[in-house]
């Protein structure tokens, strides 16, 4: 949706900045969700989704300018807020799902004794 906008938009396509970094926080939510799943470590995983929902805020931010210099309608902004809005939801979601089970995985591993060690048969 932002690059539709932004392609939509002459005047959005020839203010650089702001069309560089309104491209650039939309494709690092996505990015950031992908190289925090691979690196196979919840905790690293949690770290990359907040910068993830970082970016999201970051986008909406960006695309208040947008309405406000004219560049697009005010429908477009509000497609694009409702978008990152649900997104930045469903990655906190995902945090809080992460969180969780982390606790519990604890909770658990200290609620099981160490089995001991089965004597040598001989």
């Amino acid at each position: 949706m932002v690059y539709t906008a932004i392609r939509n938009s002459e005047r959005f396509q020839h203010d650089y900045r702001l069309r560089d970094q309104s491209t650039g926080a939309a494709v690092s939510v996505m990015g950031n969700i992908s190289e925090g799943f691979v690196r196979r470590s919840n905790k690293e995983f949690i770290k990359f989704l907040f910068i993830a929902v970082s970016f999201a805020a970051e986008l909406l931010s960006h695309m208040y300018v947008a309405p406000n210099q004219n560049y697009i309608a005010q429908s477009a902004f509000g497609d694009i807020y409702k978008q990152a809005e649900k997104t930045s939801r469903m990655v906190s979601g995902l945090i809080t799902c992460l969180r969780n089970n982390e606790r519990r995985y604890q909770q658990e591993k200290q609620k099981k004794p160490e089995k001991p060690n089965k004597p040598e048969k001989r």
